[in-house]
């Protein structure tokens, strides 16, 4: 910190502890860019990274609670292969015996007999052995898929089938720091119905619920395989582009927004075609360190501009009006 000229205030400390532990491998990363960048810690920055990186994290064990069902699996395989191992024991004790005994006799048939009746029980050992672990991989392929499944829900809005909050959440940290990283660009776009409150109200809220999935349908065939667009919250959607400059996001959150309201959608229930739908956008683009907040909250500046200039248009953060910045 004394190197940096970073203040030893209270929140400076904590990000810089953070540092010097590193159990925040993004924390560490974006400091060291930073750093090699010469980057000055200001004020501006060295709250960023607090809120960014410090001020959110929760102290949860991520190998918390082993499903229950999954304990009982791991301890049962453990019991087969103890059993395997006394078994295996057991036979070449057997085949030990066997072997002296036949040492000191000379009846060969006696010495057959004990060899093929050993080797008939360890055949049925194996035999027990390898059902009980086909049973148990199967029930483990169903617990896989059963947590495969649940991941991709935890990540996935139910409505719409876009990403989640928490899921674009931990996309666009990733994202920062590989635009950090790489030098290259980074921006998004939040996209929010205009009058959805209306669909609600004259059509309720089924028919809300299908123009919330028209758009977010739009919305994710209008991205590249390498973006996220995910739900935001209520009737907002947004877009993460890697490698995008603010043109280039631009131009892509236009060619949505005139898609959308080219759209047509009917009532399911009457074959009505309902009024059109349009969407206003905000589109900005991302600056080194700053918070994914900072990123979005310009997004969110423009969207709502966009909707006081009539709505149904796209405003990016270079139009944003001079009072609208200053505030």
């Amino acid at each position: 910190m004394s190197q940096q000229s970073v203040p030893a205030t209270p929140s400076n400390f904590a990000v810089w502890f953070e540092y010097s532990l590193g159990s925040s491998l993004a924390l560490r990363k974006t400091i060291d860019i930073l750093i090699a960048g010469k980057r000055k810690f200001d004020a501006a920055t060295n709250h960023e990274l607090y809120i960014t990186y410090v001020a959110p994290q929760a102290a949860a064990d991520p190998l918390g609670d082993l499903p229950e069902q999954l304990s009982g699996l791991i301890a049962t395989a453990q019991q087969f292969l103890n059993t395997a191992v006394t078994d295996n024991q057991t036979h070449i004790k057997a085949l030990g015996e066997v072997s002296s005994e036949a040492a000191a006799s000379s009846d060969p048939r006696t010495i057959i007999s004990k060899l093929v009746d050993e080797l008939s029980k360890a055949t049925a050992r194996a035999a027990t052995l390898e059902a009980n672990f086909a049973a148990t991989s199967e029930e483990l392929d169903s617990i896989r898929d059963s947590l495969k499944a649940a991941e991709q829900r935890s990540n996935t809005d139910a409505l719409t089938g876009l990403a989640n909050r928490h899921s674009m959440d931990e996309f666009l940290r990733l994202a920062q720091i590989a635009a950090m990283e790489k030098d290259e660009a980074l921006s998004v776009f939040l996209i929010d119905i205009d009058h959805f409150k209306k669909f609600n109200d004259d059509y309720g809220h089924q028919v809300g619920d299908q123009v919330l999935r028209l758009v977010a349908k739009v919305l994710q065939e209008g991205v590249r395989e390498v973006d996220l667009a995910a739900r935001y919250g209520g009737e907002e959607l947004i877009a993460v582009l890697p490698g995008a400059d603010l043109e280039a996001c631009t131009s892509v959150a236009e060619r949505i927004r005139r898609r959308i309201a080219e759209a047509k959608l009917t009532r399911r229930a009457t074959g009505k075609e309902i009024g059109s739908i349009t969407v206003s956008i905000g589109v900005s683009q991302f600056r080194l360190a700053e918070s994914a907040e900072a990123m979005i909250e310009r997004c969110d500046r423009g969207l709502y501009q966009a909707k006081r200039l009539g709505r149904n248009r796209t405003v990016t953060e270079t139009e944003l009006e001079p009072e609208a910045g200053a505030a």
